[in-house]
């Protein structure tokens, strides 16, 4: 049965674009079109698509509210179309917060010069997205105020029962690093586990999300403002502190190096051959040179196995995985691949993954 996908733009030529591209794709069938959010609160009433794509900037209702409005009233999968700039990357992370589940960039050209290169990466993320089960969830309870009044100054020292499935039982103490990957629906997947995390939590923390380099600073930036432990875009040369989160930029690779004794961060220009920029394996592969046998890696929601090589290099030398569990996922690809590799100590779910990290580290 072909995907049924409403297509959302205030753009005629745009709308004429993206369902060409759609119904290059025999299992993908474009059954209605809305100008507007008011449009498409009403269309997907109507026609009851399984995803919806959805331009942020538009007359009457943006993108944005509309999303709220459709997750309030009748649960989509939403893909939204956003411009590769800093106000483009708040308003995509708003319309996360929302409810939409992935995006990719409006022109086209920003995703691949490659016309036909993508058409296919916009017929598979419609066509990955409709395969999952959708999970609606909450908005996050975390607020501003909350999170930056715990802040008192930029450097800091160091509910319900649990279903999770464990092979071993859980141990505190011997953790000397945190590393998260993830992919699509990693940015509220982040800032649910991130804001659980103490302001005195004892360890550095690695981040590497799937996400363009105009994001990466803006996306920061929020987790900063959200969370207790300080969270910011990764620089070359960045000592390595507790309670600091340090998100990979997009476009580049971040790996550690030991400069006089002392573990540094790296970051360097991603190859055009590789297909992560950031890569969770490239990041997870250079931790296991540094810190063997005491990291705890954890695999959130994503599409595809970025992170399954690396997460084994770790578990060789003696650190520890755990991966988010399928009901709790986006897109259960990423946490899937190491599962079914035998590399998990524990699967837990999203709602429970920040406080059994707080617990175990």
């Amino acid at each position: 049965m072909a995907v049924r996908v409403l297509v959302v733009d205030d753009s005629g030529f745009f709308r004429r674009r993206v369902t060409e591209m759609l119904e290059s794709d025999q299992a993908i069938e474009v059954i209605g079109i809305a100008e507007n959010g008011n449009d498409a609160i009403a269309k997907v009433k109507e026609l009851r698509p399984d995803v919806v794509t959805m331009d942020i900037e538009m007359p009457e209702l943006d993108g944005i509210s509309a999303t709220r409005s459709i997750m309030q009233s009748n649960p989509t999968r939403i893909i939204m179309f956003s411009s590769l700039t800093t106000d483009g990357a708040k308003s995509t992370l708003d319309a996360l917060d929302a409810g939409a589940l992935d995006f990719l960039p409006k022109r086209f050209e920003d995703i691949s010069n490659d016309r036909e290169e993508a058409r296919k990466l916009l017929c598979d993320r419609v066509k990955q997205l409709a395969r999952q089960a959708l999970n609606v969830r909450a908005p996050a309870q975390v607020t501003k105020t909350n999170a930056t009044a715990v802040k008192s100054s930029p450097l800091k020292t160091s509910n319900a029962p649990s279903t999770a499935t464990t092979s071993a039982p859980i141990k505190r103490g011997g953790i000397n690093l945190l590393a998260i990957g993830t992919s699509t629906g990693g940015p509220v997947a982040l800032q649910d586990v991130l804001t659980k995390l103490p302001a005195n939590f004892p360890v550095p923390i690695l981040l590497v999300q799937h996400m363009p380099g105009s994001f990466t600073p803006a996306f920061a930036q929020r987790l900063n403002d959200l969370c207790k432990v300080t969270v910011k875009e990764a620089a070359d040369g960045d000592v390595l502190e507790p309670a600091f989160a340090y998100l990979a930029p997009g476009g580049k690779q971040m790996t550690l190096e030991k400069i006089n004794g002392e573990v540094k961060i790296k970051i360097q220009e991603a190859k055009p051959s590789q297909t992560y920029k950031p890569c969770v394996d490239i990041t997870f592969s250079s931790i296991a040179k540094f810190y063997p046998n005491n990291t705890l890696a954890v695999i959130l929601t994503g599409m595809g196995a970025d992170g399954r090589e690396g997460s084994r290099a770790l578990k060789s030398v003696g650190s520890k995985i755990w991966a988010q569990d399928e009901d709790s996922c986006v897109v259960y690809g990423m946490p899937a691949a190491v599962a079914e590799a035998g590399l998990t100590e524990r699967v837990l779910a999203l709602n429970e993954m920040g406080a059994s990290i707080a617990q175990r580290v």
